[in-house]
């Protein structure tokens, strides 16, 4: 387990220096060496842009004098893919006006050469501790297992972010760990201290949803129910994440946006708003830009959840993360029961080739199961085989909800005879409700009618 995880000491941190001038950017990579500072020099915004995904800088140090991309281009390139980052820019005194409207639009600030030693170690410090590089460690992200280039790349954007309070979105299939870098975000951000709470937005009813998310108030009711705290308010200080947003229904939609304007909620039962104090993230596995078009899903709240938006790579593109995450599962097993079981090579070689519709979530299924049958200490390759091709057989959890509510509402049209309020209370839903469902499910209440 330990040699899966990435070392929880303090690493250093990471300077990515740009400039054209071979001089000096040597001059400024030994400045900050010295300094014990890790870093990786390039010529050019490109290089850097490249280097980026691979080398995940913790702070951009670029002159603002390039060929083909100069420095503002290239601020303006690193602030649209990974919002929160650092950058320094550096100048001559000639463009101190054009530095001075780069700080304006979002660089951390500028240094006229030649640097002193002095100023730029300083200005490197500030950049660093405003980022929040000092109080975080590797052990923020210990949880996510991976080796793949596609997930270290999603996994700098979530650690820039973390250091801001700004909304994220994250997207991906089903099973793919969006909840997990959720927390991981939260873990390394300025909140981790306060409360991560999640509320699903597909497995409650619409009015239990809304007190879920809103809280309630009926105070002024003799004999009521005592005033409960929603989501929203009782993650004071620290993360929110919203569930399969995709599936909130219409109605609280809006008073979510008005909620994320304003930072207060109003709670069921009262016209007083109450403040917010919580990071917003929210999940999906569906294509909200389809839903807005549908008008299932508005507009104004998919731009305010979607400040960064981090889309999670399904399995069968970070295939090298399959023997690590088998090796991971089977560690967690062998510490639950006392018993170590391991795949033979060819077993591994086969989980790392299958398919897997139901991303890390479906082998970690596939792994607790092979080692529950496994009758040796080894799990073969055919004990794998079969458990992949029964697994595959089975429809999503999703899916089988979906079957089993359609299934559902068309018995209860035919023992109602199609009559929508007679039906809507034997399912105990208002008719609103029930109409929803019956939309969802493309069903016509006079197709079950006695003609």
């Amino acid at each position: 387990m330990q040699a899966l995880r990435k070392d929880s000491q303090k690493r250093r941190a990471k300077i990515l220096a740009v400039d054209d001038d071979p001089g000096l950017l040597r001059l400024l990579t030994i400045r900050l060496r010295s300094e014990n500072y890790e870093v990786e020099a390039v010529q050019s915004a490109a290089e850097a842009l490249a280097a980026m995904a691979r080398f995940r800088p913790d702070l951009v140090i670029t002159d603002l004098r390039m060929d083909q991309m100069d420095g503002i281009g290239l601020l303006k390139e690193l602030q649209a893919r990974w919002p929160g980052l650092k950058v320094i820019l550096l100048t001559a005194h000639g463009t101190i006006p054009d530095a001075v409207r780069a700080t304006q639009s979002g660089a951390f600030s500028f240094m006229t050469k030649p640097v002193e030693k002095q100023e730029l170690l300083e200005q490197v410090q500030k950049a660093l501790k405003i980022s929040g590089f000092p109080t975080v460690d590797e052990e923020w992200r210990a949880d996510v297992i991976t080796r793949s280039p596609l997930m270290e790349e999603k996994l700098g954007q979530a650690h820039l972010v973390a250091g801001t309070d700004a909304r994220v979105l994250l997207t991906g299939d089903a099973g793919v760990g969006k909840k997990l870098l959720g927390r991981a975000i939260h873990r390394a951000s300025t909140r981790r201290t306060g409360p991560f709470l999640v509320i699903s937005c597909s497995e409650v009813a619409e009015s239990e949803l809304e007190t879920d998310l809103f809280g309630y108030d009926n105070g002024a009711v003799p004999g009521a129910a005592r005033a409960q705290r929603g989501l929203l308010q009782a993650a004071e200080g620290g993360t929110v994440v919203l569930e399969e947003i995709s599936d909130l229904p219409v109605s609280l939609q809006a008073k979510l946006v008005r909620a994320l304007q304003e930072n207060r909620v109003r709670p069921a039962g009262t016209d007083e708003t109450q403040p917010v104090n919580a990071r917003i993230m929210a999940t999906t596995r569906q294509d909200l830009t389809q839903l807005m078009v549908q008008g299932k899903f508005r507009e104004d709240l998919y731009y305010r959840l979607n400040t960064v938006h981090i889309d999670i790579p399904a399995l069968s593109r970070r295939r090298e993360d399959i023997p690590l995450l088998v090796a991971h599962f089977l560690e967690q097993i062998a510490v639950e029961t006392g018993v170590r079981k391991i795949y033979s090579p060819e077993a591994v070689e086969f989980l790392a080739t299958a398919e897997w519709p139901g991303n890390v979530r479906q082998l970690q299924a596939v792994v607790r199961q092979n080692a529950t049958i496994a009758q040796t200490a080894v799990i073969s390759a055919e004990i794998a085989e079969q458990a992949v091709g029964a697994a595959s057989g089975l429809p999503s959890f999703d899916a089988a909800r979906d079957e089993f509510t359609r299934n559902y509402l068309v018995q209860i049209l035919q023992i109602t005879g199609g009559n929508v309020s007679q039906a809507a209370r034997l399912a105990k839903r208002n008719r609103t409700d029930f109409y929803k469902l019956l939309s969802r499910h493309q069903l016509t209440p006079d197709e079950f009618k006695a003609r």
